[in-house]
């Protein structure tokens, strides 16, 4: 056993230096990529803290009530923002929210095109799923240290663990949507003269809906969760302030955001739960 560990083989050093190696040279990359993202990030939040906030409760309001057709979410979406404003956390809630909506817009425009492809080659599918398998056993804390060595602190760094985080879950509900569309279907589209494109848009795609969009409600609760943890990168949001309950030990400002977190993940689930619609 001693000259097991004597021998160890270095992975993690590897593993630094690969990472090292993109920092040092894609460093132009990088920045321009940050960058582009900030002003993405920047301009999403100002279009959610800019109006007044009872402006943006009644309009999520209406959104809500447009979307589910139930004047009881409705309500409930509006009493939810109203009691983040009356807790004093209306501002490091909506960061949060366009983290988790920038990363599960990336995640699903990924997501999808990979699923649909693993779902068309099952040797490619073989290939990535020990991949996906690690990206989703991998402790999470574990993915902000390259996202800090590539990208430094803040925003980005959190959108980029989180998507690395979430990204596993489109992809597998994409592939097991599409390849499970049944073989009648498809010779049937055959028959008509479909082509492939066709058939996949026509076909293949709206057969697979429920299963793309469990994916969706899937990432955003990922998305969610893993921006918590990104706070500890510099995230702006809710995860600073859970990380600063932490440190000072206060009770009841954990309470408070940790509300605030369960009423952002109901209202998100909530728009679109059940909006996949039935396989007919």
């Amino acid at each position: 056993m001693d000259w097991l560990i004597e021998h160890k083989i270095p992975i993690g050093r590897w593993a630094e230096d690969g990472f090292n190696l993109l920092a040092d040279n894609l460093e132009w990359f990088f920045d321009a990529t940050k960058y582009g993202l900030n002003q993405a990030i920047e301009g999403l939040l100002w279009l959610l803290v800019t109006p007044p906030e009872l402006a943006i409760v009644a309009a999520v309001a209406l959104l809500a009530f447009l979307v589910r057709r139930k004047l009881s979410f409705a309500v409930f979406a509006a009493l939810a923002l109203l009691l983040i404003i009356n807790q004093g956390y209306w501002q490091e809630t909506m960061e949060t929210v366009v983290l988790v909506i920038m990363s599960t817009a990336a995640c699903m425009a990924i997501g999808v095109p990979v699923g649909v492809l693993a779902a068309h080659n099952p040797r490619f599918f073989d290939f990535l799923r020990p991949i996906l398998d690690m990206m989703q056993t991998i402790p999470t804390f574990v993915y902000l240290i390259p996202a800090m060595v590539l990208f430094g602190l803040g925003m980005v760094p959190g959108l980029f663990a989180t998507v690395i985080f979430a990204l596993p879950a489109p992809i597998r509900l994409t592939q097991l949507g599409v390849s499970s569309t049944p073989t009648a279907l498809l010779e049937a589209g055959n028959a008509f003269g479909a082509t492939r494109r066709q058939l996949l848009w026509k076909v293949e795609l709206p057969y697979a809906l429920p299963q793309i969009m469990a994916g969706l409600t899937q990432t955003i609760m990922l998305a969610l969760s893993m921006a918590v943890i990104a706070g500890l990168v510099g995230a702006p949001g809710l995860g600073q302030e859970i990380v600063r309950a932490l440190n000072t030990y206060d009770i009841a400002m954990g309470f408070e955001v940790g509300l605030c977190i369960v009423l952002t993940a109901i209202v998100l689930d909530r728009f679109f739960y059940g909006r996949e619609g039935g396989r007919g």
